[in-house]
């Protein structure tokens, strides 16, 4: 299963979050993919927004892993596995757990972990075209 949707700004990011998640009902594990700066954080952050969280989003560089609190009442989980070296480290931070939790998990730089992704996991690729705006194509 595929679909492609297009990304014109940051302020459409949580109405394209939105029709996603409803595109995708069962779906829990995000995977996304795209050069630096081609929008992951900003998808995430529409994400968390559709899903009615009410923290701050922000990229978890540093802490490799951010937890949020949302309306629907269970965690989201939104990860950076950019500055892993390699998937050992995966295991440091638990993240088995976290992806076998049924929560919602948004993954940047989900390369490193493919082994350890679900068969069902949404791969969503980010691609930045001429005009600045973001095509986004999302397989499974």
């Amino acid at each position: 299963m595929s679909a492609q949707y297009s990304l014109r700004d940051e302020r459409s990011a949580p109405q394209l979050a939105a029709k996603i998640l409803a595109a995708f009902p069962a779906s829990r594990v995000f995977a996304l993919h795209g050069e630096l700066g081609a929008g992951k954080t900003t998808l995430i952050k529409g994400f968390c927004a559709a899903l009615g969280v009410h923290d701050q989003a922000s990229s978890p560089t540093f802490a490799i892993v951010n937890e949020y609190r949302s309306d629907h009442g269970g965690p989201v989980y939104h990860f950076d596995l950019y500055r892993l070296k390699n998937a050992e480290e995966l295991q440091g931070i638990g993240f088995t757990e976290y992806i076998d939790s049924g929560a919602y998990c948004f993954i940047e730089w989900p390369e490193l972990a493919k082994e350890q992704l679900p068969d069902d996991a949404l791969h969503v690729r980010l691609e930045v075209l001429p005009d600045g705006s973001r095509r986004i194509t999302m397989h499974r």
